[in-house]
């Protein structure tokens, strides 16, 4: 005999997982606004929103609910302010469009906003004419997958992010196409998070911008054409794999800044045609292995206060500088890299150059203490002066060499 407490707490299963109703909203259903049918709804419930257009805001959701548009219908929110605010575990948003975020310049106004929840899905949803596009906060073990947010930014002081988490754990941000917005994705305080599969591109300021999060993945991004490309800052533990840095450029644009970053690892990941690919500072116990470097300004940027880093079977080709660096102190070790301007030899065949390649040329380091010098790229006059701090050098460091070049490029597998 099933004791009633067994049989109350399989009744209560049933209902969570499988009893909850469905409504509809349309212009000729029972419900004809979504708010309407949020009040109405119990815990669990679902939410079929049909196609049309909703002309609402100020959605707040405080229970488990799931709202799924039909066709993808239209929730105007007329410029008056936030759309959906979430406030509860267990609610997914998927399939509709949201247009038309107010603008606020004491409020971060967003087109959803999740605040203090657990197990959210935000999915296949389309945002335009926003503020803010998908906002976090506090949140955990939620998904944000296959959206596609497009801004309007023209300046940064008036314009948000794409996507942006602050304080999160645990969160997969994947599929996702955010274009010209402030920063594409936006990070800060946020452990454990994996950002996957995403295209950021044609933003004001950065395609990925995170600070103090550590513990995170980023795969098989592309960032391209962005302000300033990517921004860590002041982060441990992170992994940066098969992304693409691709047309980055500016005075002071680069495809990937990192800043008071270490122990972390840099691999597979393709720099091309950006003013500099990897700009350096305050790194430390970094492994950059496997990357491509095509076509950059300056393939790496190393500007002080950077140790113990090992840079190992990467591709330098037809960068103007490979290496820059403003001091005459390595700490770093350069290994088995293929350089496209090594002009070696190689006697017993076996790959390797016998002669130690060193990629710091003087020239970048005149450039880097008077820039105007640059438009002396391609003289005669700075072909001999590099040459000169090859056979002697004094103003680049002295240990700086790869001892093991490679004569022939490696094969990368990108994506």
């Amino acid at each position: 005999m099933r004791s009633p407490v067994f049989i109350l707490i399989l009744f209560l299963l049933c209902f969570h997982f499988g009893w909850g109703r469905t409504i509809e909203v349309c212009s000729s259903c029972e419900h004809q606004t979504v708010n309407a049918a949020i009040e109405k709804a119990s815990a669990f419930d679902t939410i079929v929103v049909k196609k049309g257009i909703y002309k609402e805001f100020n959605l707040h959701i405080t229970k488990p609910l799931s709202i799924i548009g039909e066709d993808y219908p239209v929730i105007d929110g007329e410029n008056k302010g936030e759309i959906i605010t979430i406030e509860a575990d267990s609610v997914s948003v998927e399939g509709l469009k949201i247009v038309n975020v107010g603008t606020s310049y004491t409020t971060d106004y967003a087109a959803v906003r999740v605040v203090k929840s657990e197990n959210f899905l935000i999915k296949n949803v389309q945002l335009e004419r926003l503020f803010f596009g998908i906002y976090l906060e506090k949140s955990r073990n939620g998904k944000v997958l296959n959206n596609t947010i497009l801004g309007d930014a023209v300046e940064e002081f008036s314009s948000g992010n794409g996507i942006q988490l602050w304080y999160c754990n645990n969160v997969e941000v994947i599929g996702n196409s955010i274009k010209k917005v402030r920063d594409g994705i936006y990070l800060e305080f946020s452990d454990d998070i994996l950002i996957k599969d995403n295209t950021s591109q044609d933003n004001l300021r950065y395609g990925l911008h995170f600070m103090f999060s550590n513990n995170d993945i980023y795969e098989n991004n592309t960032f391209e054409n962005n302000g300033a490309g990517v921004a860590v800052m002041f982060s441990k533990f992170i992994t940066m794999e098969g992304n693409t840095f691709r047309k980055n450029w500016g005075t002071a644009s680069f495809g990937l800044l990192l800043k008071e970053i270490n122990d972390s690892e840099i691999k597979n990941n393709k720099f091309e045609e950006n003013t500099v690919g990897i700009n350096i500072e305050g790194s430390n116990r970094i492994n950059y292995t496997d990357n491509d470097f095509r076509n950059n300004g300056w393939a790496i940027k190393v500007r002080g206060a950077c140790y113990t880093n090992i840079f190992t079977k990467n591709n330098f080709f037809n960068n103007s500088f490979d290496i820059s660096y403003n001091s005459k102190l390595n700490d770093n070790r350069f290994d088995r890299n293929y350089w496209s301007s090594y002009t070696g030899y190689d006697l017993n065949k076996d790959g390797i150059g016998d002669v130690p390649y060193r990629p710091v040329k003087l020239f970048s380091y005149i450039v880097n203490r008077t820039p105007e010098t640059i438009i002396l790229l391609r003289s005669l006059f700075i072909d001999i002066i590099d040459f000169s701090e090859k056979v002697s050098p004094v103003f680049t460091p002295d240990n700086l060499m790869d001892e093991n070049p490679l004569l022939k490029p490696i094969s990368h597998d990108f994506n």
